[in-house]
């Protein structure tokens, strides 16, 4: 009899931060269990406790160098709802600008960097060149526009917020500054081309998921909720609005306040991840496992506010809105590029819009509450920051829950699903642990994010007998091109 084995992708590569994944297979080589591992503690909420609230969009926005912008934002909100106030108009259309500048460059270069290798090279293509180089080497001309869009996108967050990285700009009550028309009028200039490189980028992701139909369907495809923020009317929105709960079939569960979040969303603790656990409370852990972000999103709303995103929705539902391919995880990267369409309409509709250009941009008073919680959505989906203070204004509790926090539980279902789908009889290839690692892509995580560390280390595949006896090592180099 063969002994079990172990195997051990440590860390995933193409997402931000870091994570392992370990899978057990039985004696027949079959796979037995498969879990993702965050390996990493988080720490940010205990030592921002004792912080005066308003200093959080500046320290919350340094989790992460990708997603900074989400994480001011949705400090900033948690900080108004302390101060009790409405912020201006101006200042809420600035905000939201700023956020679509983020989604655009956020969901650019993961389509362009991350996942493209995968989906335009291929699964099984040589890992050395499985990368975004061997993008550039072999499609120059889409990976230049990939960059480019990326690139606008970080032009927008830089003419509100001084700089492309941890921008100052949303403050508790507003925001530090204005937009001038020349300004304006420069970003105006970029729309043309980066419209057209997302359409590039719809029909590249749309005739992929149609020549490959078949793996759409079994790629980590199974029935989950799913969540996100829809405004009045149950319409895509990405700044504010309520939470909206949704079954497998897309019918509502829930749908509330996000301040109400803690009667709605409990929060599990597994001894092997320091990552936690969220859950819809009424359905209970594990099967109130829900997804967020662009597929999270696309499933949990009745449309979307603009003309051509809502037009690409339609679209897209009258493909794979059927329960047999729904849930499935590859879906997540056409979602994204829908999300981008909608986040380019909203760029221009609010530079067009007279309010945008008002000198009234921040309300200043004392905290008047002792709790706030701001929500928005993040690329990567929900990201829900929550406060609460003492008579000084000093934080007293801080908790975060993070997109990458949401869909843990489905990021684990799919490293199993898929682990299940491609290992058999212990044949363990590089190219299935690329897809493994894959499946964990299609969500986009940032566990910089859930984790709050930084750093770099090899990825070490290595198979173990039952007695843990080394039987067989594979070692990537830490810049992700092979292994060895």
């Amino acid at each position: 009899m063969e002994a079990t084995r172990k195997i051990t992708i440590d860390p995933i590569s193409r997402i931000e931060g870091h994570g392992k994944v370990v899978i057990n297979l039985d004696e027949k080589g079959d796979v037995k269990d498969a879990k993702f591992h965050v390996t990493q503690i988080r720490g940010f909420e205990k030592f921002c406790e004792g912080r005066p609230f308003e200093e959080m969009p500046v320290i919350t926005q340094r989790i992460c160098g990708i997603c900074p912008v989400s994480h001011q934002l949705a400090s900033a909100k948690a900080c108004d709802a302390i101060l009790g106030v409405k912020i201006p108009e101006t200042a809420a259309l600035l905000r939201e600008l700023m956020h679509m500048g983020q989604f655009i460059q956020s969901h650019a270069l993961h389509f362009f960097y991350l996942a493209s290798p995968d989906l335009l090279l291929g699964w099984d293509a040589n890992p050395a060149e499985r990368n975004v180089v061997g993008v550039v080497n072999k499609f120059p001309e889409l990976a230049t526009k990939g960059i480019r869009l990326r690139k606008f996108g970080q032009e927008i967050i830089k003419a509100l917020g001084g700089k492309k990285i941890h921008p100052a700009f949303s403050v508790p009550g507003g925001v530090i500054n204005g937009l001038s028309r020349a300004k304006a009028r420069e970003l105006a200039d970029g729309f043309e081309e980066a419209y057209g490189t997302c359409r590039i980028a719809i029909d590249t992701i749309g005739k992929w998921v149609g020549d490959n139909l078949e793996e759409a369907q079994k790629f980590a495809n199974f029935r989950s909720n799913y969540a996100g923020l829809v405004d009045s009317e149950g319409r895509l929105n990405l700044y504010d609005g309520q939470m909206r709960i949704v079954d497998p079939d897309r019918s509502i569960l829930a749908q509330f306040d996000p301040a109400d979040y803690l009667n709605y969303i409990g929060e599990q603790v597994e001894p092997w991840s320091y990552l936690k656990f969220p859950f819809f409370r009424d359905n209970g852990f594990p099967d109130g496992c829900y997804r967020v972000g662009p597929l999270g999103r696309i499933n949990a709303v009745d449309a979307i506010a603009t003309p051509m995103a809502n037009e690409e929705l339609q679209r897209f539902r009258e493909k794979f809105d059927r329960a047999d391919i729904r849930g499935g995880s590859l879906l997540y990267h056409y979602a994204r590029m829908i999300e981008l369409l909608y986040c380019l309409e909203k760029a221009g509709e609010i530079l067009k819009d007279e309010r945008t250009y008002g000198s009234d941009i921040r309300k200043t008073m004392h905290p008047s509450n002792n709790k706030g919680v701001g929500v928005i959505e993040a690329p990567r989906g929900t990201l829900i920051h929550h406060y609460e203070v003492d008579k000084y204004g000093a934080l007293t509790k801080v908790n975060l829950i993070v997109a990458t926090g949401h869909n843990n539980m489905a990021m684990n279902n799919s490293v199993g699903l898929v682990a299940r789908q491609y290992i058999r009889n212990g044949d363990v290839q590089e190219g299935i642990l690329n897809r493994i690692e894959g499946a964990i892509r299609c969500y986009d995580p940032c566990l910089s994010c859930s984790t709050h560390a930084l750093g770099q280390m090899p990825l070490r595949v290595e198979v173990l007998s039952a007695n843990g006896d080394l039987i067989h090592e594979l070692q990537k180099d830490p810049e992700g091109l092979g292994y060895a």
